[in-house]
């Protein structure tokens, strides 16, 4: 079951903890104590399972240690680096400037409110459906569906603002 979801389970623990050496460190928390309670066994839903869980773990973490959430961006693993595709035919500057733009996305979607951020990693990263996130997130699928939404009105608001800025800095000159 480790090798199987360990991936997964570090990627939500990410998504509260914002720094990946507390998210690995919670994944590998949740585990040992599936394992020391066999908790694990007969579990209808795994994957939503585990997310809940490591959830827990995780905002347990952040309680506990008074542990900042961390908005800073951090170095991708290779892991993680799959996540973004990237074309062979563009030039060494068009990918400095697409690069620039995943991170300034990044900083838009970590000046989210937590409970808009929360909802737009499990949706974007973690693929879950509105009902798992209800489940991880111990709140209504209705609730969801609104923070969802209002997280990408959000998002693409500070994206047009962005993008105006840009276009008034490009065309003052």
């Amino acid at each position: 079951m480790v090798s199987r979801h360990a991936r997964f389970v570090v990627r939500v623990a990410y998504a509260v903890l914002r720094h990946r050496q507390d998210a690995e460190d919670a994944a590998q928390e949740m585990f040992l104590k599936l394992y020391r309670n066999r908790t694990w066994q007969g579990m209808k839903n795994e994957r939503a399972f585990l997310a809940r869980t490591v959830w827990r773990v995780a905002l347990d973490h952040l309680q506990a240690d008074r542990l900042p959430a961390r908005t800073r961006m951090e170095s991708l693993s290779s892991d993680e680096a799959a996540w973004e595709p990237v074309s062979m035919e563009l030039s060494p500057e068009q990918r400095v400037a697409d690069a620039s733009a995943v991170a300034a996305v990044h900083r838009m979607i970590d000046a989210l409110p937590e409970e808009f951020r929360q909802v737009l990693a499990l949706s974007a990263v973690e693929e879950m459906n509105s009902r798992e996130m209800a489940e991880v997130l111990e709140v209504p699928e209705g609730t969801v569906r609104t923070r969802l939404m209002r997280a990408r009105q959000m998002l693409k608001q500070k994206m047009a603002a962005t993008m105006g800025r840009e276009k008034e800095g490009r065309y003052a000159r």
